[in-house]
């Protein structure tokens, strides 16, 4: 690359079983010449690449505002226990570090507080005219229009379309990629199984695989047809490989699945399966949507086999 990576610092992330084409990313971070730090709370199996751990603060450790995840809430937090040992939020960590190489930007001499009222448009109505860093403890903001309705998509707020309305035909998608609606265009294949991983009840992509719901070997769904063609039998383990790379698995056979696609879930640790790879090894890195070249590794295209 040019100019060269030399440092790289890990945080809210455990990019060696998040990334697809895992070998190449642990290939990458294996290099010599390329310092990692890194902060977790758990020993992950992308801190186990770093040169420095440092001790990252829970959020049960430090102050902070928490926007929706699937609701329509604003919270604030305090912390509800010491923090442990010399462990620091990220925050802090990035002020210090940016002292250390000579940064004197605005944003790194704001305290957490300043941090979270600079999130917020002072003016907002529904804040209350209470500074975002201020809100009480005890309540949940909702987060309305702007007169106090709640958000319905259609009905108390609209597409920023220029009809107001949701457009199926895009003619901006269609002017510039060709694709005013979606379609189906099959793509070269080397391998006949289609393989998704979706999100698992047991984690959250990859926080909690360390944990006990995690241990052992993950399942992979196939459909009756695509096992009785293989000779693999419920409970079998299974070799699920394409040229990037290979996972074993233990086989699960339902009609749950179309005939040739698999079903396994994200997010599983490196020590999941004997081969020291999931199934993150056998995503392509580089394939790109027709739209916008955005990232495409929904799923990848693989064999299986059963292993005695």
């Amino acid at each position: 690359m040019v100019p060269p990576v030399k440092v790289v610092f890990i945080y809210n992330h455990n990019p060696v079983v998040t990334h697809p084409d895992q070998n190449w990313m642990r290939r990458a971070l294996a290099q010599e010449d390329l310092f990692i730090a890194g902060a977790d709370v758990v020993m992950t199996d992308s801190m186990a690449y770093c040169d420095v751990v440092l001790p990252a603060a829970s959020h049960f450790e430090f102050a902070d505002i928490y926007g929706s995840y699937g609701h329509h809430y604003l919270q604030r937090a305090e912390p509800v226990i010491p923090r442990v040992g010399e462990s620091l939020p990220n925050t802090e960590i990035f002020r210090r570090l940016a002292a250390r190489f000579g940064f004197d930007d605005q944003i790194f001499q704001e305290t957490d507080a300043e941090l979270m009222d600079a999130a917020f448009t002072d003016t907002d109505p529904r804040l209350g005219g209470i500074n975002p860093s201020e809100l009480p403890l005890d309540q949940a903001l909702a987060m309305t229009t702007m007169d106090g309705a709640d958000l319905i998509l259609c009905d108390t707020v609209f597409p920023g379309t220029s009809s107001g309305k949701i457009e199926l035909f895009s003619q901006n998608l269609e002017e510039r990629f060709g694709y005013g609606l979606p379609r189906f265009e099959p793509v070269e294949r080397r391998y006949p199984l289609s393989i998704i991983s979706p999100s698992s009840s047991k984690r959250t992509n990859t926080t909690f695989g360390n944990c006990v719901l995690s241990e052992g070997q993950e399942e992979v769904e196939i459909n009756p047809l695509d096992a009785k063609m293989r000779g693999i039998s419920d409970g079998d383990t299974l070799r699920v490989h394409n040229e990037r790379g290979e996972t074993l698995l233990t086989a699960r056979v339902t009609d749950a699945v179309l005939p040739g696609v698999l079903y396994t879930p994200k997010g599983t640790w490196l020590s999941a399966s004997k081969t020291g790879q999931t199934v993150n090894a056998l995503l392509n890195a580089d394939i790109r949507t027709d739209i916008e070249d955005g990232a495409c590794c929904n799923e990848a295209f693989c064999e299986v086999s059963h292993i005695p």
